[in-house]
């Protein structure tokens, strides 16, 4: 399985801007720019699309760990919170934050932080990452 997305630039960093765009038309020429970056400007940034396909592919994998185990979820809402810091003369992504509060029925805390984290440690999207990745989970 192969996933494409195409990014274009136009002009300096700072008062240049772009345009993001996606093989299955979910983002079509999405702007970003430096002030969507680092400041408050209108559209998407590059830290802010990992932190959604993080999220997303953490939820979908521990949906998967869970009915491996017998669970089936009512419902699982991650957030994943992406740090983009100085670092080493430039800017990195060093920390991924993210935060789960999940509606699963007949389970005990214990197995439900055991098989949070190996979705954490398995999702596709985490072993790609070079970052620290925390879990906040909590079971309603």
């Amino acid at each position: 399985m192969k996933r494409s997305a195409n990014a274009v630039w136009k002009g300096d960093l700072k008062s240049g801007t772009g345009v993001l765009s996606t093989d299955s038309g979910v983002l079509d020429n999405t702007q970003y720019s430096f002030k969507t970056r680092f400041e408050d400007g209108k559209g998407t940034n590059p830290e802010e699309l990992i932190g959604v396909a993080h999220a997303g592919c953490f939820a979908m994998a521990f949906s998967m760990i869970l009915g491996e185990a017998g669970y089936t979820p009512n419902k699982l809402d991650a957030k994943a919170q992406v740090t983009l810091a100085e670092k080493d003369g430039g800017f990195a992504i060093t920390d991924i934050h993210l935060t789960l509060k999940a509606d699963i029925d007949d389970i005990d805390d214990s197995e439900f932080q055991k098989l949070a984290n190996d979705a954490k440690q398995g999702c596709p999207v985490s072993k790609v990452l070079n970052a620290n990745i925390h879990l906040d989970a909590t079971l309603n």
